[in-house]
């Protein structure tokens, strides 16, 4: 990457993910670069369609981001060498061919968006499992990759991460989504708190069955954060101070809302910078775990499985 596309990558994850763009000046400098270009692509992506549009007008913007990813991958699945016009393609195009990134990731991320596009009703919790492995845990395969580790447990360990974090957003967007028109919370885990997917379309307040569906989400967000934990060791020894961070950072997110009583209708959780700061400090410990005996996960069969559909191939 030269270092005008390198700028531009950078200045787009300043811009739009703060919290990662913190976490991200912990990695060495290559993964650093790497992860702007991953990170920019599939974040712009996602908000070209996640802006609360949807039908035909979503799905046009999903067919024109398969056409760039056209642009980027050959037929036979290899990346092309063809140069690309745009400086966020481009880079992509560059960590997808150094680090042999299968078309599959990419196309299972947008997958994802369409899922959006479509205002898909989850009903069950294997069904928001997909979900979140289509447009997190991709990114987080592609940054293990990209970081040259393919183990098999790390890589489960990489997607759990982007689940419990994609749980995590889910339950601070409740009343945004919401109105939006948008419910993530699955059916099963609605109907066990006493409420309903339209109930939460219609709330303008943070009933105690919303608030209690809230809280046990984020209660599998955190299974799926401490199974998470275990992939930090199994990371190249200059990345899992950066991993760390940034998972704690996203977890405090939870704490917040723990805080205010699991209210996501009518206020939205953050954290602050200065807490932020904090919480890489307390990331320290995690990073400096020796490395455990991995045991099964929240989800590993269903993870395992849209791992290799998704044409990763481990050892």
């Amino acid at each position: 990457m030269n270092a005008l596309d390198i700028a531009h990558c950078e200045e787009w994850i300043r811009t739009h993910s703060r919290s990662f763009y913190l976490a991200s000046w912990l990695l060495p400098p290559d993964i650093r670069v790497s992860s702007w270009a991953l990170y920019a692509f599939c974040r712009r992506s996602d908000d070209a369609v996640d802006e609360g549009v949807q039908g035909e007008s979503a799905r046009r913007r999903i067919a024109n981001l398969r056409a760039r990813l056209d642009l980027v991958y050959r037929p036979d699945g290899s990346v092309t060498d063809t140069p690309l016009s745009d400086p966020i393609d481009r880079s992509f195009a560059t960590i997808a061919r150094a680090h042999r990134l299968p078309r599959g990731l990419p196309e299972a991320l947008l997958a994802g968006m369409e899922m959006d596009a479509c205002n898909i009703r989850y009903t069950t919790l294997d069904e928001l499992y997909l979900y979140c492995f289509r447009v997190a845990s991709t990114v987080g395969l592609m940054m293990a990759l990209a970081m040259d580790t393919i183990h098999p447990d790390a890589l489960l360990r990489a997607c759990e991460l982007g689940v419990a974090m994609q749980l995590t957003n889910i339950a601070r967007d409740v009343g945004e989504d919401a109105r939006r028109g948008r419910v993530y919370l699955p059916d099963e885990l609605l109907y066990a708190c006493g409420t309903s997917r339209e109930a939460v379309l219609e709330a303008t307040f943070a009933s105690w069955p919303i608030r209690e569906a809230v809280r046990r989400l984020l209660g599998l967000a955190d299974d799926f954060y401490r199974s998470a934990d275990r992939g930090v060791a199994m990371l190249p020894p200059g990345c899992r101070l950066a991993i760390s961070a940034a998972r704690h950072i996203y977890a405090a997110i939870g704490d917040d809302l723990a805080a205010h009583h699991y209210d996501s209708i009518t206020r939205r959780a953050h954290t602050s910078t200065a807490r932020k700061m904090s919480l890489m400090t307390r990331a320290v410990p995690l990073a400096l775990r020796p490395a455990q005996t991995s045991g099964a996960g929240p989800a590993d069969a269903l993870l395992s499985r849209w791992i290799r559909e998704a044409g990763v191939l481990v050892p």
